[in-house]
C-alpha cells in the first residue's frame, strides 16, 4: 500500500467535483489536489445522457467536462476507476479500493446520488435499464434496435426526458408514476397538467397514481404488473424512480446525516476538515426557509464555486438562487427558485398555448417561476427573485406588463 498526501482531496468527479478543482486553480490556489472518481471514464457531462445522447450516441461530440490533459496541466492528480472505501477522520486519511491511502488537509465530498430502486420483485433484475452514468446510457443505446415498446417507471425529469426521446424515435412508451401528477416534487399543478397533456399528445401512455407490483422477465421482454390490476408487456424497462444521496461513506465515519450530508452555510460538515457539495449535501437555504438538498447541475457547480472561494480568501455564506431546466421533446422547462406546497399560482400566458410561465407566490413574495418555452420570462425571473425586486401577482399575470423594464428601473 502506498500513501500520498494532498492539501485538498475531492471524492467524486461529477459536475461539482470537476468545477471545484478547476475553480481552485482559476482562483490561484497553489496547494496539491487529488480528484477521485469511481468511474473509469474521464469526467463527463450528465444532462445530455437523458437528452440527445440516447438518440445520437454514434455522432455525439465528446461529453467530457474538461479535456483529459487539463488535469495534468493544472497539477490535479486524477484517479479514475478508484473507489473511496473509508474515511479516517482522526488521521485525516482515505482508504481507496486499489489498496492506496491518501491523507488530506481538507476533504470535499462530492459523492452525488444513486438511482433509487423500489423494493419490487423483478426490479433488481440485470436486464432493467437505468440512466445515471455514461455506461447506463450506452446500455440503452445498445438495447434500442430491438426495442419497440418500453415501460418507463417514474414520471420525474429523467424519466420524462427519456420518454420524449424514445417516443420521437418511434418507440411505444408507457410511463408509470405512483404520484397523482407528473414531476410532483418539483413543479406546480398547472405546469404538471400541461406536461401530462404534452406527453399524451405525443403518444405516450401515462399511468398516474399507479405503482409497479412486480416485474416478470422472459426471453423477449418483461411483464409489468401494475397496482390497478393491469399489466404491460414491454421489450425493455427503464427505471427512473428518483435518486437517493450517496451518504454511506460520510455516515460510516460519523458525519451528521439529514436527508444528505448535513452542512452549514459555508458547506462545512460537522467536521471542519470536511466539506460536502452537490446532490449529496443538505444545506440551509434562504430560498426554501430551511434545509434543502437539490439534485441539479447548477446547484453542484455553485456549491463548488463557493467552496473554492473559501479556500482562496473570499469566504462567504452560500446563497445562490437555485435554477433548473428540463428538455422534454419540444418542451423546454426552466425553473428559477424553489417551489413548495401551498404557494399561489399565477399564470402568465405566452404567444400560444405552448408558451407560458407559472409565477409562484408565498403571500405577496415571489419565490419561484416555472417557464415553458419562455426563456425571456426565465431570465427575468432569476433577476427578480435574486434581487428581491417586488412584482405583484397582477403584474406577473399580465402578458403586457414589461418585466425587463421593471428590472431596469431598479438598476
Amino acid at each position: 500500500m502506498t500513501q500520498s498526501s494532498f492539501d485538498i482531496a475531492v471524492i467524486g468527479a461529477g459536475h461539482g467535483g470537476v468545477e471545484l478543482v478547476a475553480a481552485l486553480r482559476q482562483h490561484g490556489y497553489q496547494g496539491s489536489i487529488v480528484l477521485i472518481s469511481d468511474e473509469a471514464d474521464v469526467p463527463y457531462q450528465r444532462p445530455p445522457l437523458s437528452k440527445d445522447y440516447i438518440k445520437r450516441a454514434a455522432n455525439t461530440p465528446a461529453l467530457v467536462l474538461k479535456p483529459e490533459n487539463f488535469y495534468a496541466d493544472n497539477a490535479i492528480d486524477l484517479r479514475l476507476g478508484v473507489k473511496a472505501e473509508a474515511i479516517d477522520r482522526q488521521n485525516r486519511s482515505v482508504s481507496l479500493s486499489d489498496g492506496d491511502s491518501i491523507s488530506y488537509g481538507h476533504l470535499v465530498l462530492a459523492t452525488g446520488a444513486r438511482n433509487r430502486k423500489p423494493p419490487v420483485p423483478g426490479l433488481d433484475h440485470p436486464e432493467i435499464l437505468q440512466l445515471r452514468t455514461l455506461a447506463d446510457a450506452n446500455r440503452i443505446v445498445h438495447a434500442l434496435p430491438k426495442t419497440k415498446h418500453i415501460a418507463v417507471i417514474g414520471g420525474g425529469f429523467i424519466g420524462l426526458e427519456a420518454a420524449s426521446l424514445l417516443r420521437a424515435m418511434g418507440i411505444d412508451v408507457d410511463v408509470v408514476e405512483m404520484a397523482p401528477r407528473l414531476m410532483q416534487r418539483a413543479i406546480s399543478e398547472a405546469a404538471s397538467a400541461w406536461f401530462l397533456d404534452h406527453h399524451r399528445g405525443k403518444g405516450s401512455n401515462v399511468h398516474l397514481s399507479t405503482s409497479v407490483s412486480s416485474v416478470q422477465h422472459g426471453t423477449g421482454g418483461a411483464k409489468v404488473q401494475l397496482s390497478d390490476g393491469n399489466a404491460l408487456e414491454a421489450d425493455a424497462i427503464l427505471l427512473a424512480a428518483g435518486v437517493e444521496p450517496n451518504t454511506d461513506l460520510a455516515a460510516a465515519c460519523g458525519l451528521e446525516i439529514a436527508n444528505g450530508i448535513a452542512v452549514n452555510e459555508h458547506l462545512l460538515t460537522s467536521d471542519p476538515a470536511i466539506s460536502a457539495i452537490g446532490d449529496c449535501a443538505s444545506y440551509p437555504s434562504r430560498h426554501l426557509g430551511g434545509m434543502a438538498r437539490l439534485e441539479a447541475v447548477q446547484n453542484a457547480v455553485d456549491h463548488a464555486r463557493c467552496v473554492a472561494e473559501r479556500f482562496t480568501g473570499q469566504a462567504k455564506p452560500y446563497d445562490a438562487l437555485p435554477w433548473f431546466w428540463s428538455i422534454q421533446g419540444a418542451a423546454r422547462l426552466q425553473i428559477a427558485g424553489l417551489s413548495r406546497p401551498g404557494l399561489t399560482e399565477v399564470i402568465r400566458k405566452g404567444a400560444d398555448e405552448s408558451r407560458f410561465s407559472v409565477f409562484l407566490y408565498d403571500g405577496s413574495e415571489l419565490v419561484a417561476v416555472e417557464s415553458v418555452n419562455s426563456p425571456a420570462d426565465h431570465m427575468a425571473a432569476r433577476k427578480l427573485i435574486g434581487s428581491g425586486i417586488a412584482l405583484t401577482p397582477a403584474q406577473a399575470g399580465s402578458p403586457q406588463f414589461d418585466l425587463k423594464a421593471l428590472i431596469s428601473a431598479h438598476r
